[in-house]
C-alpha cells in the first residue's frame, strides 16, 4: 500500500471518529493495522472484555511474532485465568488453561506447570509470587502498566502508537477544495452551486434550464480534474516513501558496541540504520520487557522492518548514526618490526590470535594441521594433524570424498569468544571443535558433518545467550549449530553460489548474520525462517570478507574479483552504499587479498608481496612494509586484540610476527620472565615460558602439553598422503618435550599455596540460630543467589543474598551475609522420615529444578517435591522400602527422574504419570551417585560397592561396568560411598571415593588419580568440579580442603581448617566438610557443609581472583621443595594396569 493510501486510512479514521462511528473506527484500526488505539485498548482491558482485547491485538501482532508479543498475550491470558480462579470458576479456569495458556508450555514448561499447580490451591494467593494480588480492578490496572511498556518496546507497534498530527475534519476540507476546483472549471458557474453528490464530478446546471452538455462531448472535451481528489498514488512527485522506522534495528549505529576480537560484525546491515533523530526517539522506549519467570524468547522484527530491509537504499537523505572523531595516530602505532619467525612446515591458510592471551596464535594449514603457538617463546603449545574422529558417524558423501582424495585443508580456524574453545573449518564437509585448556591442552569436543563440499568459514555467536557455531559452505547454505551438543538449530538458504564467509553480530536483543557468496552477493539473516533481509552486491563480485572496527561502529569489506582487481571499502550503514574506497592495490592481484582492522584506526591488507596500511579516514595508503622480505604475493595477516602484534604468512611455509613498541616490550617481558635473560636465536627452542597477559603482571603459568596425549595425536592418520608424512616428520623438531633441567628451574620458582590463616582467604559462616545435625547435602541454586542445605534431621535451610550497595548483583559472596529465609508459616521444608530408620542414619538426597522453582528431596522416607517459593510440599511419592538414596533429573525431560535406591537398584520414574518405567540392576550395594551425559546419551551410576555402571538413555541397557581401582599400597578391594560427576565436556568423569579422586574417560578407563598422603592424608569426604571445569575441590575428614588442577589432579592449594573454622570450633578435630558445593558461575567460590551443622562460604582474598597457581608439569618426578616438603609431591598417579 502506498503512503498516500495509508494516509487516506488515517483521514477516514478521523472522519469516522468525528461522526461517532466508534465500533467502525476500532474495526478499521484493527483491520488496517496502521494505528493502535491505546485508549480503546485500556478501556477494553479495564472492562475485562478479553475476547475483544485479543481480537483487537491480532490486527497488529500474533502470539508467536516475538518475545514482546508473546509476553503481552501471556499477561492477558494469565489475568483472565487468575480472575476465573478468584471467582472459584474452576471449569472456566481449566478451559483457559487448556485453550489459551497451553501454547506457552512449549516455550517454558516449568512455568506452565507452576500455573497449573494454582488449580490445586484453595486461594492462588498462597503462591508467594501472587501473594500481593489485590482485587480485580487493581490487578487489571497493574497489568495495564506492564502491557503499555511491552507494547511501546515491541518493534511491531512502535510506529503505530501515535496518530499523525493534522487539522480536524481534514477529509471534509480536501473534498471541499476538490469541489471548489471543479466549480471553477464549470462552463456556466453559478454563484450558489447546489452540490448534490460526490459520486460524479461537479458541474453547474445552466441558468436557462438547458441540459448541460455531456462530459464526453467531443465539442467540449474532457473536463480537467487537476484539482479533484486524485487516484491514490497517481501523483508522480509523491512516490511511496519509506518512513523512518523505530523498529528494533533502528539506531544500531548510534551507540557503540564493543565486539569480539576480529568478530565479523558489530553494527547493522547496510541500509538498516535510521537518521540520528529517529534513533534517539527510539532509544527513549524501553528495550526489554519486565521479567516473567524463566521466559526468554528470540525477537522477531516487524513487517515494516522486513520491507525496509528488502527495498534496499532509498532516495531519502539520511545520515549515519555514528560519528567518528578524527583519529590521532602515529605510524609508530603500527606493528612493522619483525620480532619472530616461526616455521610451520606447511602453507598457512588461516590464523587467529587468542582473545585474551595476546601472544597465543592459532594456525591452520593446507594439509589439515592446526597448531597453537606461543609467539613470544616460539613454542608450539599444541599440534594436531587432521583425522576424522569418528568415521562411522560420517555421511556417505564425506566418506566417498575422503576415499577419492585424502588431501584436506583448513579453510578457517577461529577462537571462541573467551578463548576456551576453538573451531576449525575444513575443505571437505566437516567442522571440528576443540576445548582449550590454559595449560595448552586441546581436547576433542565436537565433530560436525556440516556441509556438502567445503566448509568455507566458521564463527561463534550468542543467540538467546547460548553459544552457537555458524558455518557456511559450498552447498550454498549457512547453518547454526548448538556449541554444546552439535545439534543444528537453523539453516539459511537463499544464496545462488557457494557461501564464502559469515559475519555474526548482536545488538541488544537483535541477532543477525551477514554472509557473502562467490557471486558477490551480500545477504543478512535473522535467527528465524523468514529468509534474507538484504541483498547487495559486493565490489568485485567474487570472494569478499566483511569486518568491523574494534568498537563496532564502522563496517569494512575486502574482496578480489576473478580478474584480480581488489577492493577495500567502507560502507555507509544507513544507505547500504559504499562510503569510501581505499586506493593502492596492484592492478591484478595474485590471489585473494586478505585484510584486518585494528585499534579503530588502521586497516591492513596483504598485496604485492608486502603489507599495506591505511588510516581509516584516508583512502590513500599510509605506509607499507615487506617484513624483511619472503612474503607471498597476497600474504594472510592477523592482528592481536591490542593491535601490538601482527602475524603474516611467508612464502616458505612460515609465519612472521611483527610488533610495534608495545609488542616489542611484551616480547621482551616474556623472555626475561621465562629465562631470566636473553637467548640467542640459534639456541634450541624447547622450553615453554609462562603465558602473560599484556595488561597484567606476569604470573607463573606453565603451558606444556600432556606428552602422552599429544604424542598419540601426532601420528599421521591412515588416509594421509606421503607428503603429509614427510611434513610431519620434519615438523616434530619443534614439538619435542621440554628439558627436565628447565622444568626444575620452573619448579623452583613455583610455591604451593598453603592457606592456614583467616587473613589468607574470605570465609563466611552462614548464620543459623537453629543449627542442629550434620549438613549432608548442599547445593547452590542455579541462579547463584542462594544456598540450599539439607541437614541430617531432614530439615532444609535456604540462605538468600539480597541486592545491596555492597552486593549490587545479589549473588552469593563471602563478603556479605545472606538471610536465612523462612516461609510466613514458619514451618521449614522437612522431608518425610521412615518410622523404622531414623533420619540421621538414612541416606539423604536432593535435586533442584533448572529454574530453581522446585526441589526434590528425600531423607529415608518418601520422596518429596517442594515449591521453593512457599516451602510447601507439592506431592510425595516412592514410599520405602526401598528408600531413595540419590536423585538426578533427566537432561532432556524434567518429568523423568533417575532415583537410586538403597536396595542397589535404579528406578527410572515418570513424575507426570506416577509410574516407574524401568528398574536398572547392576550394583550390589546402595546407589550413591548418578550422573547424566547428554552428549554421550548415557547415565553413569556408582554405588557403595565402589562399582561404576554405564547405562544407555535410549534403551536403558547396561553398556559397561567396572570397579574403581584401589590406590597403590592398598590391596583389599574397595567399598564405601562413591560419587560421580561429569565434566563440562560431558565426556570425562570425576569419581570420588574416600581413598581417591580419579578422572575416567567415556570408556570407563582411569586416566589419572590422586590418593591422600602427606599433608592431606585424611580420608576424602567430598569432591566436586568448579563450574568452569578447571578445578576440583576436595574435602577431607580432618577439615582440610584441597584445590586441584582438574586436568592433572595436581594440588594447587591447601586450605587448612584453621583458616575458615573459628578457633572455638576448630579445637574439635571431628569437625570437617561432609559436602562441598561449587558456585554455578564463580569458579573460585565454594560452600562447605560441615559435620557440626554449619555452612561456610569460602573465596580467595580480595586482590586475588584464583586459588594458588597452576602447578608445573614435569617429565618425571618433581624434586622436593625444601620450603614445603610435606606438600611438594602431590602429583597424581598414572592408572595401574
Amino acid at each position: 500500500m502506498s503512503s498516500l493510501s495509508r494516509e487516506l486510512v488515517f483521514l477516514i479514521l478521523q472522519f469516522l471518529d468525528e461522526e461517532k462511528f466508534k465500533e467502525t473506527v476500532h474495526k478499521l484500526e484493527q483491520e488496517s493495522g496502521f494505528f493502535f488505539n491505546m485508549k480503546h485498548f485500556e478501556d477494553q482491558v479495564q472492562a475485562g472484555e478479553w475476547d475483544e482485547v485479543e481480537r483487537y491485538l491480532c490486527g497488529f501482532t500474533k502470539v508467536e511474532d516475538n518475545r514482546y508479543s508473546m509476553k503481552i498475550f501471556f499477561e492477558i491470558r494469565k489475568q483472565k485465568y487468575l480472575e476465573a480462579l478468584d471467582r472459584h470458576d474452576r471449569a472456566k479456569a481449566v478451559e483457559i488453561l487448556v485453550k489459551d495458556l497451553k501454547v506457552f508450555a512449549s516455550f517454558n514448561e516449568d512455568l506452565f506447570k507452576e500455573i497449573t499447580q494454582l488449580l490445586t490451591l484453595e486461594n492462588f494467593r498462597q503462591n508467594e509470587q501472587l501473594s500481593k494480588y489485590g482485587d480485580t480492578k487493581s490487578a487489571r490496572n497493574i497489568m495495564l502498566l506492564e502491557l503499555k511498556k511491552l507494547i511501546e518496546a515491541n518493534p511491531l507497534f512502535r510506529d503505530k502508537l501515535t496518530f499523525p498530527p493534522f487539522k480536524t475534519s481534514r477529509l471534509r476540507t480536501l473534498i471541499n477544495q476538490s469541489l471548489n476546483w471543479q466549480h471553477q472549471l464549470c462552463k456556466n458557474p453559478r454563484s450558489n452551486p447546489d452540490i448534490k453528490t460526490l459520486f460524479t464530478d461537479h458541474t453547474c446546471t445552466p441558468n436557462n434550464g438547458a441540459r448541460p452538455p455531456p462530459t464526453n462531448s467531443p465539442l467540449v472535451g474532457p473536463i480537467p480534474k487537476a484539482g479533484a481528489f486524485p487516484p491514490i498514488g497517481a501523483h508522480s512527485p509523491f512516490q511511496p516513501v519509506v518512513s523512518p522506522s523505530a523498529s528494533a534495528i533502528a539506531g544500531w549505529m548510534s551507540s557503540t558496541n564493543p565486539s569480539l576480537p576480529h568478530a565479523a560484525v558489530a553494527a547493522g546491515p547496510p541500509g538498516l540504520v535510521q537518521p540520528p533523530n529517529a534513533a534517539a526517539a527510539f532509544l527513549k522506549h524501553p528495550r526489554t520487557p519486565t521479567s516473567a519467570p524463566g521466559m526468554e524468547y528470540q525477537s522477531a522484527d516487524s513487517e515494516h522492518l522486513m520491507k525496509r530491509m528488502r527495498t534496499g537504499p532509498s532516495d531519502e537523505v539520511s545520515f549515519s548514526g555514528a560519528t567518528h572523531p578524527p583519529n590521532i595516530y602515529s605510524q609508530d602505532d603500527l606493528p612493522k618490526t619483525v620480532v619472530r619467525t616461526l616455521t610451520q612446515g606447511s602453507n598457512v591458510m588461516s590464523m587467529d590470535f587468542h582473545p585474551q592471551q595476546q601472544t597465543i596464535l592459532l594456525v591452520g594449514t593446507n594439509v589439515g594441521d592446526i597448531a597453537i603457538w606461543e609467539v613470544g617463546s616460539r613454542d608450539k603449545l599444541a599440534y594436531k594433524t587432521f583425522k576424522v574422529w569418528d568415521v562411522t558417524a560420517c555421511s556417505m558423501p564425506l566418506q566417498t570424498a575422503l576415499m577419492k582424495d585424502a588431501a584436506i585443508s583448513v579453510n578457517r580456524c577461529i577462537w571462541g569468544p573467551d578463548g576456551s574453545i576453538l573451531g576449525v573449518a575444513f575443505s571437505k564437509h566437516i567442522v571440528q571443535i576443540y576445548t582449550y585448556n590454559p595449560t595448552g591442552e586441546l581436547r576433542q569436543h565436537l565433530e560436525i558433518d556440516a556441509h556438502i563440499g567445503g566448509v568455507n568459514d566458521i564463527a561463534f555467536s550468542h543467540p538467546n545467550k547460548q553459544l552457537c557455531i555458524i558455518t557456511c559452505g559450498d552447498d550454498k547454505t549457512i547453518k547454526v549449530w548448538d556449541a554444546v551438543g552439535g545439534r543444528r538449530q537453523y539453516i539459511f538458504e537463499g544464496h545462488e553460489a557457494p557461501v564464502y564467509s559469515v559475519c555474526p553480530h548482536h545488538k541488544e536483543a537483535i541477532q543477525f548474520i551477514f554472509s557473502t557468496a562467490i557471486d558477490g552477493k551480500i545477504k543478512a539473516w535473522l535467527y528465524d525462517c523468514l529468509g534474507s533481509r538484504v541483498d547487495y552486491d559486493a565490489p568485485g563480485h567474487w570472494c569478499t570478507t566483511m569486518a568491523y572496527s574494534a568498537d563496532g561502529t564502522r563496517l569494512f569489506s575486502c574482496g578480489t574479483s576473478k580478474e584480480g582487481d581488489s577492493h577495500l571499502v567502507e560502507w555507509n550503514e544507513s544507505e547500504g552504499a559504499i562510503k569510501r574506497t581505499y586506493s593502492g592495490f596492484r592492478k591484478h592481484s595474485l590471489g585473494v587479498v586478505q585484510f584486518d582492522t585494528t585499534r579503530n584506526r588502521f586497516l591492513a591488507a596483504g598485496d604485492e608481496f608486502q603489507i599495506k596500511f591505511w588510516e581509516m579516514d584516508n583512502t590513500n595508503i599510509l605506509t607499507t612494509t615487506d617484513a624483511d622480505g619472503g612474503l607471498p604475493a597476497s600474504p594472510r595477516l592477523r592482528f592481536n586484540k591490542e593491535g601490538s602484534l601482527l602475524a603474516v604468512t611467508t612464502s616458505d611455509n612460515g609465519i612472521k610476527i611483527l610488533a610495534n613498541t608495545d609488542g616489542q616490550r611484551l616480547i621482551r617481558m616474556l623472555e626475561s620472565r621465562a629465562f631470566e635473560g636473553s637467548r640467542g636465536p640459534s639456541e634450541p627452542i624447547n622450553t615453554k615460558p609462562q603465558i602473560v597477559n599484556a595488561l597484567a603482571a606476569a604470573t607463573n603459568v606453565s603451558a606444556p602439553l600432556a606428552a602422552s596425549l599429544e604424542r598419540s595425536d601426532r601420528i599421521p592418520p591412515p588416509v594421509s598422503m606421503s607428503s603429509l608424512q614427510a611434513t610431519m616428520d620434519s615438523s616434530r623438531t619443534a614439538d619435542i618435550k621440554p628439558r627436565i633441567s628447565d622444568d626444575v628451574d620452573k619448579t623452583k620458582s613455583w610455591k604451593l599455596s598453603d592457606i592456614v590463616d583467616s587473613a589468607q582467604l574470605k570465609a563466611l559462616r552462614l548464620s543459623d540460630p537453629l543449627s542442629s545435625g550434620k549438613i549432608v547435602r548442599l547445593i547452590y541454586t542455579n541462579s547463584g543467589l542462594a544456598v540450599l542445605a539439607l541437614a541430617s534431621n531432614a530439615v532444609h535451610k535456604l540462605w538468600k543474598w539480597q541486592r545491596t550497595d555492597r552486593n549490587p548483583s545479589g549473588k552469593s559472596t563471602a563478603s556479605v551475609a545472606p538471610q536465612l529465609w523462612q516461609p510466613n508459616s514458619g514451618t521449614p521444608m522437612t522431608n518425610d522420615i521412615s518410622e523404622s530408620n531414623p533420619a540421621e542414619e538414612s541416606a539423604a538426597c536432593i535435586a533442584l529444578s533448572k529454574n530453581d522453582s522446585y526441589v526434590m528431596s528425600a531423607s529415608g522416607g518418601k520422596v518429596s517435591l517442594f515449591n521453593m517459593m512457599t516451602f510447601k510440599v507439592m506431592t510425595t511419592f516412592m514410599p520405602p522400602p526401598p528408600a531413595a538414596t540419590f536423585l538426578a533429573f533427566h537432561p532432556q525431560d524434567n518429568n523423568i527422574i533417575a532415583i537410586g535406591m538403597d536396595d542397589s537398584t535404579i528406578q527410572i520414574y515418570n513424575v507426570r504419570i506416577d509410574e516407574v518405567k524401568i528398574k536398572l540392576k547392576g550394583h550390589q550395594k546402595r546407589i550413591t551417585g548418578l550422573a547424566f551425559s547428554q552428549a554421550m546419551n548415557v547415565l553413569v551410576s556408582s554405588g557403595a560397592d565402589a562399582h561404576l555402571c554405564v547405562w544407555s538413555i535410549d534403551g536403558w541397557e547396561k553398556k559397561k561396568s567396572r570397579f574403581i581401582q584401589a590406590p597403590p599400597g592398598r590391596s583389599a578391594s574397595l567399598v564405601g560411598e562413591t560419587k560421580v560427576q561429569f565434566h563440562n565436556d560431558q565426556a570425562h568423569l570425576l569419581v570420588v571415593h574416600e581413598s581417591q579422586i580419579a578422572i575416567y574417560d567415556s570408556k570407563l578407563e582411569c586416566l589419572r588419580s590422586w590418593s591422600p598422603r602427606d599433608a592431606l592424608s585424611a580420608p576424602i569426604s567430598s569432591a566436586i568440579y568448579s563450574c568452569d571445569g578447571l578445578l576440583v575441590y576436595t574435602g577431607f575428614c580432618d577439615g582440610a580442603v584441597g584445590v586441584f588442577d582438574a586436568d592433572s589432579l595436581r594440588l594447587r592449594c591447601r586450605i587448612a581448617p584453621t583458616s575458615y573454622i573459628p578457633p572455638s570450633v576448630s579445637s574439635n578435630n571431628s569437625v570437617y566438610p561432609l559436602v562441598i558445593a561449587a558456585h554455578p558461575s564463580e569458579p573460585n567460590q565454594i560452600a562447605l557443609g560441615m559435620s557440626d551443622g554449619a555452612v561456610h562460604v569460602v573465596e580467595p582474598p580480595d586482590g586475588e581472583s584464583k586459588w594458588g597457581a597452576p602447578p608445573p608439569q614435569d617429565n618425571g618426578t618433581l624434586p622436593s621443595l625444601p620450603s614445603n616438603a610435606a606438600l611438594s609431591s602431590q602429583a597424581s598417579e598414572p592408572p595401574t594396569r
